[in-house]
C-alpha cells in the first residue's frame, strides 16, 4: 500500500520525540508561535502539509531566472520520498540530520522523507556551519555544498550524504575523497520535487562513477539540442524539457555537459563553461565562472570572471596560459575580478547577475 500525505509513519521522530498527525499540529502551531526565525519556516510548512489541502505552494530558487511560486502535488512529493527511500535503501527507525532552509524544497522535502518513511530527524538551525552532535550517529543528510565544506571533518558519522543546490567543485571533491561517508552529487529542481538522479562521489571507501543514475520509475531522453527530457510520471505530469545538455547513456543514466542558455559561441567553437571552469579549478582556488562577452572579431569572446583574487590579472593569466588541459579556445580573452559573486540563498552563482556586475 502506498503512503498518501495524509498520514504520518508511527515510526516517525522530530527531535527525539514521536508526534501522530494531530500532535504534529500542535506542534506546527507552537513552532509559529514560540519558534526561533528557522523553526517559524518548518512550523509554517507543517501547517500546510497537514492541512486537507491537496497541493503545496513552493518557491523556486531562481538560479536560472526570476524566483516564483509554483504548486506541487502532496503526493507527488510523497512518492520523490519514497523514490528517495529506495535508493539509499532507508528504514523506519533510521536517524536523519536536517540542516536545509524550510522555505525551499530541498528542505521541505527532508521533512517529507521522515514523515512518509518513519525516520528520526534532528532539525537544527540551517545555517552555511551546521552546529549538530558531531558524535551521534546518523543515516542520512542532504546539505548545499557550503555546508559540506565547513563540517566535512566532522562527517564521519553520517552515513550517506546527498549534496545538491550548487555545483560539487574539484576543491570540495578533493576533500570528499579522504571522508569514510557515502557521498552523492544530486540532480533535480524544484519542479520535479528535488532530485531525480544521483551521482556517486569517489570517498575513501566508495568508487564515484561520472554518470547521473536515474532515482525509481524515472526516465530520461534528449530533445534536438542535446538538452535532458525528464519523464517522471509519478512526479510531474508530462515530459519536462530541461535547459541541460547531456551525454545520454541510457533512458536511465547521463554526463551533464552543461547549461544550454550558457554556452558560448567563440568563432564558430561552442564552448561549455562549465567544462571550462571544471579544468580552471585545478589551479584556482577562488570561486570563477567563464562566460561570453559580445565582440567584433568573434563574436563572443571568452572571459574569466574570479571572486575576490588575490593575484595580479597578469598573474592569472600566466598560469591559465600554462594549464596543458585547457584547449586553445578554452583559453580566456580577458579577466575580471569582483569582490563577491551574486548569488541564491543556496550558494548557487548566479551566472547572468555576477557577469553583468563584472562588465559594468
Amino acid at each position: 500500500m502506498v503512503p498518501t500525505f495524509d498520514k504520518v509513519h508511527n515510526r516517525f521522530k522530530f527531535n527525539g520525540l514521536h508526534f501522530n498527525f494531530e500532535e504534529l499540529k500542535e506542534v506546527a502551531y507552537s513552532l509559529v508561535k514560540e519558534g526561533e526565525t528557522y523553526e517559524k519556516g518548518i512550523g509554517n510548512f507543517l501547517i500546510d502539509w497537514l492541512n486537507t489541502e491537496e497541493y503545496l505552494l513552493v518557491n523556486t530558487s531562481g538560479s536560472t531566472g526570476i524566483p516564483k511560486q509554483i504548486k506541487l502535488k502532496k503526493q507527488a512529493m510523497v512518492n520523490s520520498a519514497i523514490a528517495t527511500g529506495d535508493f539509499f535503501d532507508l528504514q523506519p527507525g533510521d536517524t536523519a540530520l536536517h540542516c536545509l532552509p524550510s522555505h525551499y524544497i530541498a528542505g521541505k522535502m527532508m521533512f517529507v522523507r521522515a514523515l512518509v518513511l518513519g525516520l528520526e530527524v534532528d532539525f537544527v538551525e540551517p545555517v552555511a556551519h551546521p552546529i549538530f552532535d558531531y558524535e551521534k550517529h546518523y543515516d542520512f543528510c542532504a546539505m548545499i555544498p557550503l555546508q559540506l565544506k565547513k563540517i566535512i571533518d566532522y562527517s564521519y558519522n553520517i552515513d550517506t550524504i546527498i549534496v545538491g543546490g550548487a555545483k560539487v567543485n574539484k576543491n570540495l571533491r578533493e576533500k570528499i575523497k579522504v571522508c569514510s561517508s557515502r557521498f552523492y552529487e544530486t540532480y533535480g529542481m524544484t519542479e520535479t520535487v528535488t532530485h531525480v538522479a544521483v551521482k556517486q562521489l569517489q570517498s575513501k571507501s566508495f568508487k564515484g562513477i561520472p554518470y547521473f543514475e536515474a532515482l525509481s520509475n524515472i526516465t530520461f531522453s534528449e530533445d534536438d539540442r542535446n538538452c535532458l527530457v525528464i519523464n517522471a510520471p509519478k512526479l510531474i505530469k508530462g515530459e519536462l524539457v530541461t535547459n541541460d545538455i547531456v551525454d545520454l547513456k541510457s533512458e536511465t543514466s547521463f554526463k551533464l555537459l552543461g547549461r544550454y542558455d550558457n554556452v558560448i559561441n567563440s568563432a564558430g567553437v561552442k564552448l561549455f563553461p562549465e567544462q571550462i571552469e571544471e579544468k580552471l579549478q585545478s589551479i584556482l582556488k577562488e570561486r570563477l565562472i567563464v562566460a561570453g562577452q559580445e565582440d567584433v572579431e568573434f563574436g563572443e569572446k571568452l572571459i574569466l570572471i574570479i571572486e575576490n583574487s588575490q593575484e595580479t590579472i597578469d598573474t592569472i593569466f600566466a598560469r591559465v596560459k600554462a594549464l596543458k588541459t585547457l584547449d586553445k579556445f578554452e583559453i580566456p580573452k580577458a579577466i575580471y575580478t569582483l569582490n563577491k559573486f551574486s548569488e541564491t540563498s543556496s550558494g548557487k552563482i548566479q551566472r547572468k547577475k555576477t557577469v553583468k556586475a563584472a562588465l559594468r
